[in-house]
């Protein structure tokens, strides 16, 4: 699976208006809203579960990253967006440290495998510190953008 294959490169916001954890989730599903990517009225109802997922564990891998993420029967397929805050915000992460990015991923219920790839995916990425750098250096949406489709391209990155 690539990036291309589930991120919505429509919604990424290179630079979030939130300061907490919650608003910033809000703030991403509502990119994706606003992209058509998720059924209609169901913005508020996928921003609580994905919040909710967030209160049973914290998502904040460490090294500035988290990937809130949440199963929801009202999405048809594995869609994903990327916010960065160049405040940082507290996610609980790991090793205590602010997120400056966000990479929130949405999958149906019905597709587990499919949900599992594009974890595997982001979580390949993130883990590499050339990408979290490039990642976190990068300030447009295009920037953002073409960062993943290299990646897409060159798995090495």
């Amino acid at each position: 699976m690539k990036f291309s294959d589930f991120m919505c490169f429509e919604a990424i916001v290179p630079e979030l208006n939130a300061t907490g954890r919650d608003d910033a989730i809000c703030e991403l599903v509502s990119s994706l809203d606003k992209a058509g990517k998720l059924g209609k009225g169901q913005c508020a109802k996928i921003a609580k579960a994905v919040i909710a997922r967030e209160c049973e564990a914290s998502t904040g891998m460490g090294r500035g990253v988290a990937v809130p993420h949440v199963k929801h029967k009202v999405v048809r397929d594995v869609v994903a967006t990327i916010g960065q805050c160049s405040a940082g915000i507290d996610f609980s992460a790991l090793d205590k440290q602010p997120v400056y990015s966000i990479i929130l991923l949405i999958s149906p219920q019905d597709y587990p495998d499919k949900h599992l790839q594009a974890m595997e995916k982001v979580f390949q990425h993130v883990q590499d510190e050339k990408f979290r750098k490039f990642l976190r250096q990068s300030q447009t949406s295009e920037a953002i953008s073409d960062l993943l489709k290299e990646a897409d391209e060159n798995p090495s990155l």
